[in-house]
């Protein structure tokens, strides 16, 4: 984590708030301070759930004969939790390497509208697309609730910063919960595995609820709830990507006469 950190600190240092009469030790020390702000949100609820479905993950990756130094390496390159338990069940299933990264694609393409939409919020006067492109990475459902719910009190120029300590944080922290957990997870039941695998998600549909800025997003929402039983039916394969676009579908329509009433009004 250590080597992480330096060089994003030392990089991004073009971000500065300061004047540039301000010695760079100072501006160096602000920017630690902020990031240490960002890197203290491990300790919250959102994170604390999160790591509880990383120890399912490990039990998860155990019983697939993933080894241990596999497990973590998915964690920190792959990041998203559905993306790598999508993963193992490629792996498991016997696909091609190519369709793997297919599955794996698919299933992380909901983060582009993600990062659009908290780039920006991110983004300081001077930020290098360099230092965005790598915090980018780090983007995921719960870092960006975290990111979205507290960036606006942040100031502009530490924002990077904040959020370097916030994502790269998370990321180490879960996956060294795996690793360890990995080494005991013959100690644990499998109902437990899977009980804590399944608070992120109902944490995230709450989270997700809470913090749409638009009746759209609920729409979309209940939409793919009410519509995911009888689409699974149909096409199990294909049940999520489907799901995504029916929900979204409807979310358009709704919007679209909502404005339509809006204007006869």
């Amino acid at each position: 984590m250590l080597a992480c950190v330096l060089p994003f600190i030392a990089g991004s240092m073009a971000d500065s708030e300061f004047p540039s009469s301000r010695s760079d030790t100072e501006d160096l020390r602000t920017r630690l301070s902020w990031f240490l702000s960002g890197a203290a949100m491990v300790s919250s609820v959102p994170a604390l759930i999160l790591m509880t479905a990383h120890v399912g993950f490990a039990g998860l990756a155990s019983e697939s004969g993933m080894t241990v130094v596999e497990a973590m390496f998915m964690v920190a390159m792959i990041w998203a939790l559905p993306a790598n338990i999508v993963l193992i069940g490629a792996i498991s299933g016997g696909y091609s390497l190519l369709g793997a990264a297919i599955a794996v694609a698919l299933s992380s393409i909901r983060f582009v509208p993600m990062v659009a939409a908290f780039v920006p919020e991110l983004r300081g006067p001077k930020s290098r697309k360099l230092v965005l492109l790598f915090l980018s990475h780090f983007i995921a459902v719960t870092a960006w609730v975290l990111g979205m719910e507290h960036l606006r009190n942040v100031p502009v120029n530490m924002r990077t910063s904040y959020f370097a300590g916030l994502g790269i944080t998370l990321t180490t922290v879960n996956t060294l919960v795996v690793g360890l957990v990995y080494y005991f997870s013959t100690d644990f039941p499998p109902l437990v595995f899977a009980a804590l695998f399944f608070l992120t998600p109902m944490y995230f549909l709450a989270s997700l609820w809470g913090s749409a800025r638009d009746r759209t997003v609920h729409v979309a929402m209940v939409s793919g709830l009410l519509l995911f039983p009888a689409i699974h039916y149909i096409a199990p394969a294909y049940d999520l990507l489907l799901t995504g676009f029916a929900g979204g579908a409807v979310a358009v329509i709704y919007l679209r006469l909502t404005k339509a009433r809006g204007r006869a009004a």
